[in-house]
């Protein structure tokens, strides 16, 4: 079985005691990304197995945790973790720092969990709590998900464990080998004639594309350099050219001559195309007058492929490897590289007051007044 899993992640064993879990935290993974349970009662105790010690241990357990985690460092968590409430902890962390939760579960016989044990010399607790540990594992299995763990696996026999292959998988928004040059282009607003007048400035020249689809049956444009364009969001609104816009912007991007982030106009469209309510004004009106001036036989295929696109774009980039960050409304250096709802969410508003300003538009906090990242963060709000 291959596990895969985001190269930022909080990684957590769950099994009975006896079940092979450290020995598979060895196998897989360096020594400073595990965090024992075991360690850190000797850390608090001078003594592994001192039970009385699990408080302190698990003080300082998480500590570590969080500290790795704040850096940007996966983290595997051994212990037994068959209980929802020694869970419960680790997925707050998880959520604090943004990154994905991951449930590696060794899912062994009770009885082969308690012979090991028995050969053991420091574990000299009796099959009971075996057997409670199994338990809790089996009825933990149904909730994994709905706590919050976003991959599963369940490996139920010593030779699925010995088969197992480990592989971290880079984040979306990781494109720190993609060092450009790049050439970083703010909110077109649907004025494509003034999109392709700057390409063409920029040296960019035309590559036909030729598709059976709307959005494909476009041109794109390339540099003969192999400079990138990176389009930093809301494509659409306002201009007199608005599917023209998205047209090219999503045939560059297929083409990989352009990178390209949301921006709040462009998922405010993605909704109203995925039939959610949302108000009709500064600008979507023009927008959505375009869609209905398609002929009705390409309609329902444009919308389609819109959708798709916009539903596709991350919302913001790492480049270079780590010093540019580009994003709609900016992002602040801790939401930098990770990935969860509210770090989108920021990339595409920045952090709002809740307070409304003259013209009807939410005010936000400055940010950027503030910011001391390395990272050179490119927005355009």
């Amino acid at each position: 079985m291959k596990i895969t899993f985001p190269e930022l992640s909080l990684v957590v064993l769950i099994g009975a005691s006896g079940s092979g879990k450290s020995t598979f935290a060895r196998q897989h993974f360096l020594p400073t990304e595990i965090i024992s349970s075991d360690y850190c009662r000797g850390l608090v105790s001078d003594d592994e197995n001192n039970q009385a010690a699990t408080a302190d241990a698990f003080e300082v357990l998480h500590l570590i945790a969080a500290k790795r985690l704040a850096a940007g460092k996966l983290t595997v968590i051994d212990a037994t973790n068959v209980q929802p409430e020694s869970r419960k902890s680790l997925v707050e962390l998880a959520r604090k720092y943004h990154c994905f939760l991951v449930a590696i579960v060794l899912d062994l016989p009770e009885k082969l969990c308690a012979d090991r044990n028995q050969q053991r010399a420091n574990r000299n607790f009796g099959n009971h709590v075996i057997r409670r540990h199994v338990q809790n594992l089996k009825r933990s299995l149904k909730s994994l998900d709905r706590e919050g763990f976003r991959y599963v696996y369940v490996l139920r026999s010593p030779e699925e464990i010995d088969a197992v292959e480990v592989e971290r998988q880079p984040l979306w928004n990781n494109r720190k080998h993609d060092c450009g040059p790049f050439d970083i282009i703010g909110d077109v607003h649907g004025c494509c004639d003034e999109l392709e007048q700057l390409l063409q400035q920029l040296g960019y020249q035309i590559i036909e594309k030729s598709s059976e689809s709307d959005l494909g049956n476009f041109p794109a444009y390339a540099h003969p350099e192999g400079r990138k364009a990176v389009f930093l969001g809301d494509l659409v609104d306002r201009g007199p050219r608005i599917l023209d816009t998205l047209k090219l912007v999503r045939n560059m991007v297929l083409a990989e001559t352009a990178l390209c982030v949301p921006g709040n106009h462009d998922i405010k469209l993605l909704r109203k195309l995925n039939g959610k309510n949302v108000k009709i004004n500064h600008g979507l009106e023009q927008t959505l007058a375009e869609i209905a001036a398609l002929p009705d036989e390409l309609r329902e295929s444009a919308v389609r492929e819109i959708s798709q696109f916009l539903d596709s774009l991350i919302g913001h980039y790492v480049l270079d490897g780590g010093k540019l960050v580009v994003a709609h409304a900016g992002m602040k250096a801790e939401f930098q590289g990770r990935a969860s709802g509210r770090i989108r969410d920021f990339a595409l508003y920045g952090e709002t007051t809740g307070e409304i300003d003259e013209f009807g538009l939410p005010v936000r906090y400055n940010w950027a007044a503030e910011y001391r990242g390395q990272a050179a963060v490119v927005y355009h709000w």
